[in-house]
């Protein structure tokens, strides 16, 4: 069985999210994500998530790609869950691109970079739903 191992926040769950571990899963049998604690997210990358994550973890567990969900809490665990999770791919964003090569050369995974959804991301849609006129942004993107 090969595994693939994915990380992030997956706060705000889009298309973009769903179609990063579509690719993923199409990488191996197995596909584990680590889902960023609430704790993590706000005490290593300065950002607070919209949902807790007991509900993140639950929106992931019910996703058909996505057969196991466990914590992230450092952003140092990556090579022990590679060697515990026996994890033969490890898959990133691209817009990580070259940020943990350093887990090929440490471990017997394969590090993929899968290109984002350009058009879709969960920042964008925050900046979206601050802006006051939805309905002329809607309108401009639906041409």
């Amino acid at each position: 069985m090969r595994r693939v191992i994915t990380y992030g926040t997956f706060d705000m769950l889009h298309y973009g999210h769903i179609n990063l571990l579509k690719r993923a899963k199409e990488l191996g049998d197995y596909l584990i994500v680590a889902l960023s604690t609430d704790e993590f997210n706000w005490h290593e990358k300065q950002k607070k998530t919209y949902f807790s994550y007991e509900k993140r973890k639950q929106l992931l567990e019910s996703i058909r790609y996505v057969d196991l969900v466990i914590p992230e809490t450092s952003w140092d665990q990556k090579i022990t869950d590679v060697s515990l999770y026996q994890v033969d791919t490890f898959v990133m964003g691209d817009d990580w691109q070259g940020k943990f090569d350093f887990i090929q050369e440490q471990t017997d995974a394969n590090v993929v970079y899968l290109p984002r959804t350009p058009e879709i991301s969960t920042t964008q849609i925050k900046q979206d739903l601050n802006t006051k006129d939805l309905a002329t942004n809607y309108d401009s993107k639906a041409k």
